[in-house]
């Protein structure tokens, strides 16, 4: 019986320790962000390289870590994770994907807020892609509000030329790539 009532006095306790689940005072806030960059190479070159996976080919330093399915394969469901910028982790799962229209869409969360990517690709101009990238946060709290307000002008300072730049190089080095021409930096 005494085990009992320290079990229970424990719970009371750690219940009565519980955080609310929303702030009193927040209102979360929702914003939205798109850019469209053009890459060298036709849609079906192209487009794969905005897979999880694929996007180790030009992105340096990112390392995604699969969880769901056992193989890297790019579909509807697939589930990994990276490192989380100063929050715990980013869980990343893809909730739309249709190869044949060229549209992918992540769903990013953490413990302070979520967020959509959503990438489209269609053909320009000859041997080139268009690419439009769109991000969409919410905040789940004051500080998520906080930070997808900071991300999200840090991410499109340049209206994502830095992919564009960095995609162009890594297709300009590509085997068979003598005709294709990349994006000078003008850094």
């Amino acid at each position: 019986m005494k085990k009992l009532i320290t079990i229970f006095s424990a719970a009371t306790l750690l219940g009565s320790c519980h955080q609310p689940l929303k702030e009193s005072d927040f209102v979360s806030e929702r914003i939205t962000k798109s850019a469209t960059i053009i890459l060298n190479g036709p849609p079906d070159q192209v487009f794969p390289l905005f897979g999880a996976f694929e996007e180790r080919k030009w992105s340096e330093g990112w390392q995604p870590i699969l969880i769901y399915p056992e193989t890297e394969t790019i579909q509807e469901g697939t589930t990994f994770a990276t490192q989380g910028h100063g929050e715990k982790k980013f869980t990343w799962i893809i909730t739309r994907y249709d190869h044949r229209q060229y549209l992918i869409q992540y769903l990013v969360y953490t413990e302070n807020r979520h967020w959509t990517i959503t990438i489209t690709c269609s053909a320009h101009d000859e041997n080139k892609t268009k690419a439009t990238i769109t991000y969409d946060f919410t905040g789940h709290n004051s500080f998520g509000n906080e930070i997808n307000q900071v991300m999200l002008l840090k991410m499109y300072a340049n209206e994502l030329r830095d992919w564009e730049e960095e995609i162009n190089r890594y297709r300009s080095q590509e085997p068979g790539a003598g005709a294709r021409h990349s994006v000078v930096s003008s850094q």
